[in-house]
């Protein structure tokens, strides 16, 4: 499975209709060789979490305004969400194992 596309007509109600499930959206761009490399990452989790948790991609050249929203200054920039709140920001490429620990807490 792999993460969903969210724009700046989806990303709410994707975040705040996830039957408490948590969220993890990774605010990236085409033009980013990190935002790639955790590409495979992202997707690994995708298809091993379904139906516990969501992962979702913004583009941020495509949906500025929700990169701007959240104080994007640096990509690639993980929020997990949860209850429709962001509750933890991860910042740059890291482990499935750090990803997945804070899709948990």
């Amino acid at each position: 499975m792999k993460p969903q596309s969210l724009t700046n007509e989806t990303f709410d109600a994707a975040i705040n209709n996830a039957a408490g499930q948590p969220v993890l959206v990774d605010f990236w761009a085409e033009w980013c060789g990190p935002c790639k490399m955790l590409a495979p990452i992202l997707d690994q989790i995708a298809g091993e979490q379904a139906g516990t948790a969501t992962i979702a991609k913004v583009d941020i050249d495509a949906h500025p305004e929700l990169a701007e929203r959240f104080g994007i200054r640096a990509i690639p920039t993980l929020i997990v969400f949860k209850n429709g709140l962001p509750v933890n920001t991860i910042t740059g490429v890291k482990s499935k194992a750090f990803i997945e620990a804070a899709l948990a807490a």
